[in-house]
């Protein structure tokens, strides 16, 4: 690399060749400025006349391209992994840490060498893990969630078992469920656990139920050993409130051992601007994976937000990215699914879709609504509609 950043004549590498290669839409402003700016701020944040040759060299990342017009294009850089250490929230801070403070560039790509993929677990059981572990070889999966905020506990568990009877895979809480007064955390995911556990038993099929961690970090891994005590078949994690760290801290727990949903709440702000943040699916389908997510929520197109099919088909994609060591994570599409609807969302995503209807199966009756769905999907499963 030359002394002017641009790509030239580079000595040998004293580390590993792989790299970190990240790609930035930039828009209204001078592109090769801000490419300069960022691979300087990503990692020394230091006058880069002043750094030593070696670390101009090695350590600030490297413009590998810069493409479109000066002034709205994209840039492509590398960093060495070794800028990453053996920490996964370094790895966040080089690729969005300076450069979010920045106006009108969003980060559009993102691929890790193996030697990073590797500070993550991935999901503990992905696609092929949960429909082993829910005895549905080659059907879309069902969820919803315990609603509304200020049901007893009592009730949300009437409601649970009602679901769980009646064929929905995965019934997890509302992500705005926590320790309230009105449900108390022990006794609803007591409640709600064992009022799945005994429908499941009946019905002669597994159902899982997944409360909130809405917690402190010290207290998480805490709670989330206490809901598998209390016979809690999953999590449910917010990582736009809690942290990204979080979901990996949770699925790399050896003695934990069981699978999460990341929930979108609090994230929207870093992909919803087309020109701040995160591509959707880098955030919402490729990050929550990497660090352990097992189902991957976002709202659906058509429904109460305005993500369209691109975006959503963006998210999907990125769950399923092929990654060496790294399953496949379940897109979960959700936020007002309505219920005529099923056929065309399935046709969209393929038979590898966590379905979240939630608000849909309260309007009429909870167990009939539920067995339609349930059934509907089963017909929907038949060779007859097979890909």
């Amino acid at each position: 690399m030359t002394s002017d950043g641009t790509a030239g004549a580079r000595p040998p590498s004293r580390l590993s060749p792989d790299r970190l290669v990240v790609r930035y839409r930039v828009r209204g402003v001078d592109v090769r400025q801000v490419a300069e700016a960022i691979r300087v701020e990503q990692t020394i944040e230091f006058p880069y006349e002043l750094a030593p040759a070696w670390i101009r060299e090695t350590i600030v990342g490297r413009i590998e391209s810069i493409d479109g017009d000066p002034d709205d294009g994209s840039v492509t850089l590398s960093y060495h992994p070794d800028v990453v250490g053996q920490e996964p929230a370094q790895l966040l801070n080089v690729v969005w840490g300076n450069v979010s403070l920045f106006e009108n560039v969003r980060l559009v790509d993102l691929s890790l060498p193996d030697s990073l993929l590797r500070l993550f677990p991935g999901p503990r059981l992905g696609v092929p893990g949960l429909r082993a572990l829910l005895r549905a070889p080659d059907r879309p999966l069902l969820a919803t969630a315990l609603k509304p905020m200020g049901t007893a506990a009592a009730d949300l568990a009437r409601m649970a078992g009602i679901l769980a009877a009646n064929g929905i895979d995965l019934v997890k809480d509302d992500q705005g469920l926590t320790d309230q007064r009105w449900a108390p955390w022990d006794e609803r995911v007591a409640r709600c656990a064992e009022a799945v556990r005994a429908a499941s038993e009946r019905a002669g099929r597994p159902s899982l139920y997944l409360p909130a961690l809405n917690f402190p970090g010290p207290q998480l891994l805490d709670r989330a050993h206490r809901a598998r005590d209390l016979g809690a078949g999953g999590l449910l994690v917010v990582p736009g409130l809690v942290g990204y760290d979080a979901i990996r801290a949770l699925a790399g727990d050896p003695d934990l051992g069981l699978p999460i949903m990341a929930h979108p709440a609090g994230a929207g702000s870093g992909v919803v601007n087309p020109a701040q943040g995160w591509r959707h699916g880098l955030l919402l389908g490729l990050f929550a994976r990497v660090q352990g997510a097992d189902v991957c929520i976002f709202p659906h197109a058509g429904g109460r937000f305005a993500f369209s099919q691109q975006v959503c088909d963006d998210i999907a994609a990125e769950c399923r990215r092929p990654l060496p060591g790294i399953a496949a994570a379940w897109p979960a599409p959700g936020g007002g699914i309505a219920l005529e609807r099923i056929d065309d969302t399935l046709a969209v995503y393929g038979r590898d879709v966590v379905l979240l209807v939630g608000g849909a199966l309260h309007r009429g009756d909870l167990a009939t609504n539920a067995g339609q769905l349930r059934a509907r999907v089963e017909e929907w499963t038949d060779p007859a509609h097979s890909e």
